[in-house]
């Protein structure tokens, strides 16, 4: 029964071949807005992006959100450091969601994840939520060692950990108040997920530095490190 999860799927979800209708795919946006809010981004984001902002001291930051999606958590990051001057960007290919990220506290521009168009050392912070999953183990160290490529401190992923308990919880309560293209793309996103030891084996892979995986709830892993001086 839990021989599944012993290693990564790489099954392709409905979001990764495109097989969804537009309002399959605003539904998408609308109900995963509320799983970052219930279930644990916004919380991984506090402990660990949010926090290093804190103590860095009142300077300006600048923040990278690759695969920002409709760019809720940049907002959220947005109202959290209100009182301080920010430059905030979210990268993402889908156009749509391009274009609802933008706003007054927000840029946006639609590119391809690993290949930033951006110059060395560009942000202060990059990160990226519920991305990495969807690649798979070559392109995701890629994908880090591009998202420290535009760092100057530090990157974080945050993503699910491929465990039997989160993926049947999620599946039984998911019946109840998800769509099926939600309800089985966020399952088979638990499959594709990184357990705490392949995520540490992918940043040194990038090359990162100073590698944590810390947990937070609800079964989420935050990966962070820093590029090599």
């Amino acid at each position: 029964m839990f021989e599944r999860f012993a290693t990564r799927s790489y099954e392709l979800e409905r979001l990764d071949k495109g097989d969804y209708t537009p309002a399959e795919y605003r539904r998408w946006q609308r109900e995963m807005w509320f799983i970052h809010r219930i279930f644990g981004e916004l919380r991984a984001l506090r402990r660990t992006l949010f926090r290093d902002i804190q103590a860095a001291g009142d300077g300006d930051v600048s923040v990278l959100d690759v695969g920002a999606g409709s760019g809720e958590l940049l907002r959220e990051l947005a109202k959290w450091t209100a009182a301080r001057k920010t430059f905030f960007v979210g990268a993402e290919l889908n156009a749509e969601a391009t274009r609802t990220i933008k706003s007054d506290t927000l840029a946006a521009i639609q590119c391809d994840a690993l290949r930033l168009p951006f110059a060395d050392d560009s942000f202060d912070h990059v990160f990226c939520s519920l991305f990495l999953h969807h690649l798979d183990d070559d392109d995701a160290v890629s994908l880090l060692k591009e998202m420290s490529r535009v760092a100057r401190k530090r990157v974080y992923a945050i993503d699910l950990n491929r465990q039997p308990i989160a993926y049947y919880l999620y599946k039984a309560l998911g019946r109840v108040f998800l769509q099926r293209f939600t309800l089985e793309d966020g399952a088979l996103s638990i499959l594709r997920s990184f357990r705490p030891v392949e995520m540490v084996e992918i940043a040194n892979s990038a090359g990162l530095a100073d590698v944590r995986v810390d947990r937070s709830m609800v079964n989420r892993l935050i990966l962070s490190g820093r590029k090599i001086s």
